[in-house]
């Protein structure tokens, strides 16, 4: 069996990790902790999940539990994260990183340290849906060349406090690399006054806050008299919560390094 530590434990997210993880065959949750300031501190994580006493109090930071898991599930904030990575780094622990938000900085040392001490899945959506949905994206992309126009909208929650969502971002990574861009440099984020006409190379990412949207994404590639659409839409986060226990079960059988659901998933080569 292999042990889980649940970061975030006492959030809505957290709360459905520790339910799919306990789900899976190979998997059980051995821990739990939130940041030390949480109401949550104490509380027993499976009641707070609904799946009644477990047994296992939620703890005032990772350190206190890093001893009792063999991987840590992760989906909190960027800034927290790095430190997780460090601690993780620190005790050759496996990493499954849900979190969004992340800088290329940010990313890039990840990657350092996993190269170094331990293996990491890191990827802005686990869910299956949306992994496949980034492929789509890039195959649709190259078939249809420079001739269609890429747009982007997606939605979520009015709590969520990164924009655009970084399942969007990769969404454009995917259509710009397959179109030989750099989203980087032609990406669009906003629009407002007089902006002028579109250009061709320009990929438009736009962003909807409102009441409780789980999480939604469209790509439109717009032709002459024509519309691709390709949507994907979470009605709730168990999706996202399954992909990251079926990361969890995967990386603890690799070596050092940084992983993404499409190695998670055998999409690498789709």
């Amino acid at each position: 069996m292999i042990n889980v530590i649940v970061a975030g434990a006492g959030g809505r997210m957290g709360q459905r990790i520790c339910a799919m993880v306990q789900q899976h065959p190979q998997l059980r949750v051995s821990a739990a902790f939130e940041h030390p300031d949480s109401a949550a501190i104490g509380e027993d994580v499976g009641v707070i999940s609904g799946l009644g006493n477990l047994g296992i109090p939620i703890s005032a930071g990772l350190e206190a539990v890093i001893d009792q898991g063999d991987v840590i599930i992760d989906f909190t904030f960027h800034k927290a994260t790095m430190q997780f990575a460090e601690i993780a780094a620190k005790h050759k622990r496996a990493m499954v990183i849900g979190t969004t938000g992340l800088g290329a900085e940010e990313v890039e040392q990840l990657r350092q340290l996993a190269d170094a001490s331990f293996p990491c899945v890191q990827s802005p959506n686990m869910a299956v849906g949306v992994n496949v949905l980034f492929k789509l994206v890039e195959k649709t992309a190259a078939v249809l060349g420079d001739a269609y126009d890429v747009e982007i909208v997606e939605a979520h929650h009015r709590m969520k406090k990164d924009a655009p969502s970084g399942t969007a971002l990769k969404l454009g990574e995917m259509a710009a690399k397959a179109l030989g861009r750099d989203l980087q440099q032609v990406g669009v984020m906003e629009r407002n006054g007089i902006i002028g006409e579109r250009t061709d190379q320009e990929i438009g990412i736009q962003t909807i806050r409102a009441g409780d949207i789980v999480g939604e994404h469209t790509v439109y590639f717009a032709g002459a008299g024509e519309r691709i659409e390709i949507s994907h839409r979470a009605t709730n986060r168990d999706n996202f919560a399954r992909g990251a226990a079926l990361a969890a079960a995967w990386v603890t059988q690799q070596k050092n390094g940084m992983y993404t659901m499409f190695d998670v998933l055998d999409l690498a080569n789709f």
